[in-house]
């Protein structure tokens, strides 16, 4: 048994609340499994792990309602959990080290043996995963959970003003822990995170020892605080965190920010969005949801989350021939079409929607319907050129794409300087193509746009668009880099020489 397994049984034999003995401790370490082909990364083992889970245990009372709780990692694809032949649940999709807790349907546990298993389920895609530490409580989600309560507040800098923010939760092995809190109209909630508009949150916790993190976006430093738990104790915890980096003159921005409510994949509801662009510092969001058009404003607004950012109205046009973030567009405007099968009609589509200003070309090595823009079929690289003669219309282009990195993290940069030798100028670009609330992180990659940013709330949205067309961007994953070349030129500034021969 390890030390959390042992820990955990000590926890509940002192907090009256179930016995050591009544908690069934189904499997005290991690197994790897994978159902089937080549492992993804090198960090996993080389050989064979095990295609599913499946252990016996056994129960040797009746138990009404309960819960099963596990430790997962690395998870992408579908998972399920299984119990005496009834489907529970499913893992997480999520790569992060977390927690998951399933409830158990009233009389699913019977006396004697019983049997859970862990198989992947739908398309068989290879995906290493590690799975373990079960715990069956025989105790309903709530009862779980509720051994002590934390009140986190978290202000900025000397002003001791509350700040929106994300709060991290962890054990001691850093694994993400999940906590009573819900989503509601002033956070947005998932397993070990809470984003919280106000600076403010209270949850429930077992009992135990806990780090709790606050920050938000790099800008912002991290504040953390180590606590430790007692059954039935209150904890305040206070967390101040500055503002670190200097950004003045430039805007944050994603040009690329999905919703569930809006695309139908991902997991983050159109109000937590709103909730996490004011954690993650997002002062410029370009909303674009598949082939919609999709107004942040008045949601802000009713979320009192307006005055951090200045939302604009995009698409992005999925194509069967790419995908394209085009903005500003109208709510309820003409939308682009989507179905046209030649970039000339695409991009004709696109260009007379009115109130288009900048057009992106998204995840160029990523493949959509069967079709890589820049897969080697269709383009050189080094060269910029088109295999297919079609003429890239756009004038900006995805560098960093967060939420769809390249094993070669600097294979896009290559793309666009051989674009740029060609002679087709795009504004870089660093987005998250975001659908979630955690797992993909909204601004995880983000794209600084010069402009005034004294009031987040009241951006030139039309002189900020211009700008972005015009070049005048830092794009970042992390660090923000002010350049100049010979002291003078900056990002999106041309230098233009011209040079007479004369003959003597």
């Amino acid at each position: 048994m390890n030390w959390k397994i042992l820990t955990l049984c000590c926890w509940l034999a002192s907090t009256g609340l179930v016995s050591a003995n009544d908690a069934i401790v189904i499997s005290s370490k991690l197994v790897h499994l994978r159902h089937s082909g080549e492992r993804e990364w090198t960090t996993f083992p080389e050989g064979t792990p095990r295609p599913e889970l499946s252990i016996p245990f056994k129960v040797a009372a009746d138990q009404a309602a309960s819960t099963l709780q596990l430790r997962q990692q690395d998870v992408k694809q579908g998972w399920n959990v299984e119990l005496n032949g009834v489907v529970l649940g499913k893992l997480t999709r999520d790569e992060n080290d977390q927690q998951l807790l399933l409830p158990v349907p009233e009389g699913l546990v019977k006396v004697g043996e019983n049997r859970l298993r862990i198989f992947q389920s739908g398309k068989l895609t290879p995906d290493d995963i590690r799975v373990g530490e079960i715990v069956l409580f025989p105790e309903d989600r709530s009862r779980v959970l509720a051994g002590a309560t934390v009140s986190v507040s978290v202000v900025e800098g000397d002003s001791n003003k509350p700040v929106p923010c994300r709060l991290t939760i962890v054990d001691p092995a850093g694994t993400l822990v999940a906590t009573s809190a819900e989503s509601n109209a002033e956070q947005a909630v998932r397993t070990g995170v809470i984003y919280t508009s106000t600076g403010k949150a209270k949850f429930q916790l077992p009992a135990g020892t806990y780090t709790i993190y606050a920050g938000r976006g790099f800008e912002y430093g991290v504040a953390k605080q180590k606590i430790k738990l007692k059954a039935g104790e209150t904890k305040q915890v206070n967390l101040k965190i500055d503002r670190e980096v200097d950004t003045s003159g430039y805007v944050s921005c994603d040009t690329h920010i999905h919703t569930f409510t809006h695309s139908g994949h991902g997991d983050c509801s159109m109000e937590e969005r709103m909730i996490t662009l004011a954690g993650e510092q997002i002062e410029f969001p370009i909303a674009t949801d598949h082939n919609k058009q999709i107004n942040y404003d008045p949601l802000a607004r009713k979320l009192h989350v307006r005055k951090y950012f200045t939302p604009v109205i995009g698409n992005e046009v999925t194509t069967k021939l790419g995908h394209f973030n085009v903005f500003s567009v109208q709510e309820g405007g003409p939308i682009p079409d989507y179905k046209l099968m030649s970039w000339e009609a695409i991009f004709k589509s696109i260009y007379g929607t009115p109130n288009v200003k900048a057009v992106i070309l998204n995840h160029a090595r990523d493949i959509h319907s069967n079709y890589r823009p820049f897969g080697p079929q269709n383009h050189i690289g080094l060269t910029g050129e088109s295999l297919k003669n079609w003429q890239l219309r756009a004038n900006a282009m995805e560098i960093i794409n967060s939420g769809a990195t390249q094993t070669d993290v600097l294979q896009l940069y290559r793309d666009w300087f051989g674009e740029l030798n060609r002679g087709v100028m795009l504004t870089p670009v660093g987005c998250s193509d975001s659908h979630d609330v955690s797992r993909y992180i909204v601004g995880q990659s983000r794209t600084y746009i010069q402009a005034d940013d004294q009031d987040p709330g009241k951006i030139d949205a039309t002189r900020t668009i211009q700008n972005f067309v015009d070049g005048k961007v830092l794009l970042s994953y992390g660090l923000f880099t002010r350049i100049k070349v010979n002291g003078r030129y900056g990002p999106g500034n041309w230098c233009l020489r011209r040079r007479i021969w004369k003959s003597r």
